[in-house]
Parts: structure tokens; sequence; C-alpha cells
């Protein structure tokens, strides 16, 4: 984690404006992007015929990350993503398109 402060039992403080940047994107839109997200991991996962423990060793990351992230319950960084597609054999696609009707 980038964050270095601590709480008294040593437990990394994650940023306000953070948390809620978090919160914010998990419920977006009904959370269909990261849902959307979930599924495709978990589609192209098992398409290569990896395991939760492989893709996590592939990425750097544990099992229970990707379990989590599979199940939608904490959104992915941009970097965990690229992680994902490189390992994934996948190329990670990230465009912003004009409403059509403004907000």
């Amino acid at each position: 984690m980038r964050y270095s402060e601590k709480d008294i039992e040593g437990r990394a403080v994650v940023p306000p404006a953070l948390e809620k940047l978090r919160r914010k994107l998990a419920h977006a839109e009904g959370g269909w992007l990261f849902a959307a997200i979930a599924h495709a991991v978990i589609e192209r996962r098992q398409e290569l015929g990896m395991s939760q423990v492989e893709l996590a060793r592939a990425c750097g990351t544990t099992q229970s990350a990707i379990a989590r992230l599979e199940s939608g319950g904490r959104p992915p960084r941009i970097d965990t993503l690229l992680r994902l597609a490189e390992a994934l054999d996948c190329d990670l696609a990230v465009e912003l398109r004009p409403r059509k009707t403004p907000s």
C-alpha cells in the first residue's frame, strides 16, 4: 500500500477522500462496471483453465484478492487491471465516451 500512515493497531489508514471515491465508484451506475469487469475476469480465467491461485501468482497478488475482485467486493485499481490483463493475455481498454444525454 502506498500510504505509510497507520492507525493504533498498525493498519494502513486510507485518506478519507480516497475512501469516498472508492465508495462512489463501487456504486456507480449500480455497480455495473465492476460487475462487468469481474465477469470478464472470471470468463477469461476459466477459458484459460486457470484457478484463482494461478491467476493470483501470475499477477503478484493473493487468491483472496482475486476472489474479492471476482465477487465485486472492491473496485480494482488500474495497476491491478493492467496486471490482470497481462496475466490473462488480454488488452485493457479504457475509454471515455460522450454521454448521449447531458447530465
